[in-house]
């Protein structure tokens, strides 16, 4: 193997971290900690990220051409390549951060399962549950799910339609859109008037 090689960067692995940056940006969007208040913590954060990633890798290992699935996992590997980071710079040590991160993609497969299921099944009310469960953490979560829940899953499902009808030509260039939520408050309960502090998830730097 030449010298070069060892330098040779992993396939689509610039692509999936801007893909990976447009899920983040789009998770940032003060919508989700204020008219739909989750909770604006670490757990929070990553939930909505990891929704918004979810939904990203859905639409590239559904697309027909092999290059989707490997894009798709160029973006996985930019997120906890980024979540590794975010452990770190956290002061988390170097003996704890592996298994932390261990368990957090745990918890990412199980939640992509779960809205996946919801999804291809065309049951927002299931997608609603799914969400109370990961997004709001609720042990037995509600019948019918509460507003937020679903204004949420309506959400969801509006991104993943709009994603679907993205070429695959952009994503391979690192180019997505993911749809502004609702620009009014009609969906949810009136929102406590409350300005969420900045997201901790930050976007990982290709090496």
């Amino acid at each position: 193997m030449g010298l070069l090689a060892l330098f040779r960067r992993k396939p689509h692995e610039r692509s999936g971290f801007e893909l990976y940056g447009a899920a983040v940006a789009a998770a940032r969007d003060p919508w989700f900690f204020r008219a739909l208040d989750v909770p604006d913590t670490l757990d929070g954060r990553f939930d909505v990220v990891g929704l918004h990633v979810a939904l990203l890798i859905r639409r590239l290992r559904q697309d027909p051409d092999p290059r989707g699935a490997a894009l798709a996992q160029a973006v996985f590997d930019a997120m906890f390549a980024d979540m590794d980071m975010n452990l770190r710079e956290m002061g988390v040590s170097d003996l704890t951060v592996g298994k932390r991160v261990k368990r957090m993609w745990e918890a990412f497969h199980g939640r992509c399962l779960a809205y996946e299921a919801a999804l291809d099944a065309g049951d927002p009310v299931a997608l609603a549950t799914a969400i109370e469960r990961n997004v709001w953490r609720a042990e037995a979560p509600a019948a019918p799910p509460p507003a937020a829940a679903l204004a949420m899953a309506r959400h969801v499902a509006r991104t993943a339609t709009a994603l679907a009808g993205l070429p695959l030509a952009n994503l391979l260039r690192g180019e997505a859109r993911f749809p502004a939520p609702p620009s009014g408050l009609d969906e949810v309960p009136s929102p406590a008037p409350a300005t969420p502090s900045p997201l901790r998830v930050e976007i990982g730097h290709a090496p």
